[in-house]
């Protein structure tokens, strides 16, 4: 009942709150440059043509030896380079993890994608958004059409919509999701993902801070143009900001190599049995919506087409001072993990080029090795 009443709180605050190249060898000594060359120019491009301090992006592509390369800086004062083992927020990729946990309860019959938000949170939505909680399934949930408006700071919050008829990317739905996981097992989300997820994966970097909100070093100072309000304001570190209200909507710290372990096991099917996976990777559009274009949205992962007719899946997540973004073709055989340590360039845009030089350009097309 305490964690219950805490995300409770969460949630309301959530609504009112609401270059240089440092790469790897080549496969072998005379090895294909498998786009690397173009990847590395396009990251050099985001830190000159969008401001950000800096960025990074690790690439596994088969059986090749993983490739990474920066461009810019970790730490504006000091002009540290960023490096592999970095750890850094991933917000909405957090969502990601979440959504499998639950996936995992409705396997072990611990609760169904049918079951109704109120069976769970009886009078939360209804107290706190005005929406009826028994016309809310979690699947709904999950793929953001249970009709519930996006928290976002500053602003007044929307009234909800009817269930089922168009696709609201919303925070709100996460947040509601992790505190259904926290009443279905009697634990903290934070716990569920680490014993379900991060410690049978082996990842040492990942994991759900406390409202302590502390990022384990390594890691890359976290600056942002905007303060908690979302209202524009000079570049500042926001590194050790209370971000604890993103929760399991985004509220999640990891690094490039955990990403990769934790996207390329989600897309083989590691993680969960078939019935559920098919539930995962079964999207709805997202034509019409103020969100990324060329989606459609599943259960926590989406996917996204390039100009060249490649076809993604995984997610990205913006949070104040940090996004990422981690997707990788079906199979899981080529994917790509990218972080960027400022928040104020178009970066749906700068990260759909950078999956374009690795995905579209001639060099990286070629079979997995």
């Amino acid at each position: 009942m305490f964690m219950f009443r805490a995300h409770t709180g969460l949630l309301v605050t959530a609504l009112t709150v609401a270059g240089s190249a440092m790469m790897a060898p080549a496969a072998s000594a005379a090895g294909r440059d498998r786009g690397h060359t173009e990847l590395q120019r396009v990251l050099g491009q985001v830190v000159a043509d969008g401001g950000v301090p800096g960025v990074l992006a690790e690439l596994r592509d088969g059986h090749a030896k993983p490739w990474f390369g920066t461009a810019g800086v970790a730490d504006l004062q000091t002009g540290h380079q960023r490096q592999p083992g970095e750890h850094f927020r991933i917000g909405s990729f957090t969502k990601a993890f979440t959504a499998t946990v639950v996936l995992q309860l409705a396997a072990a019959g611990e609760l169904t994608l049918d079951d109704t938000v109120a069976k769970w949170l009886p009078g939360v939505v209804e107290e706190y958004l005005g929406a009826d909680g028994t016309k809310i399934t979690i699947r709904q949930l999950l793929n953001h059409t249970g009709g519930l408006p996006d928290a976002v700071p500053g602003q007044a919050t929307p009234h909800p919509e009817e269930p089922g008829r168009r696709f609201i990317y919303s925070k709100v739905n996460y947040t509601l999701a992790g505190m259904i996981v926290e009443r279905a097992t009697g634990s903290a989300l934070a716990e569920e993902i680490d014993s379900r997820i991060a410690r049978p994966l082996h990842l040492t970097g990942t994991y759900l801070p406390g409202t302590d909100n502390t990022m384990r070093a390594p890691h890359a100072r976290h600056y942002s143009k905007s303060d908690q309000a979302g209202r524009p304001t000079e570049i500042h570190d926001v590194t050790d900001a209370d971000l604890s209200w993103a929760g399991a909507a985004g509220g999640m710290v990891s690094t490039t190599s955990d990403l990769h372990r934790f996207l390329r096991a989600l897309l083989r099917g590691r993680l969960l049995p078939p019935a559920l996976q098919k539930e995962m990777f079964t999207t709805v559009s997202t034509e019409g919506a103020d969100w990324v274009p060329n989606t459609r949205y599943g259960l926590g992962v989406y996917s996204q087409t390039l100009s060249c007719g490649v076809t993604l899946w995984g997610g990205g997540g913006y949070i104040q001072g940090s996004v990422t973004y981690a997707m990788g073709d079906r199979q899981g055989a080529h994917t790509l993990v990218s972080n960027m340590n400022g928040d104020w360039n178009d970066y749906v845009e700068t990260f759909t080029r950078l999956f374009e030089a690795c995905f579209c350009s001639a060099a990286s097309r070629h079979p997995a090795s």
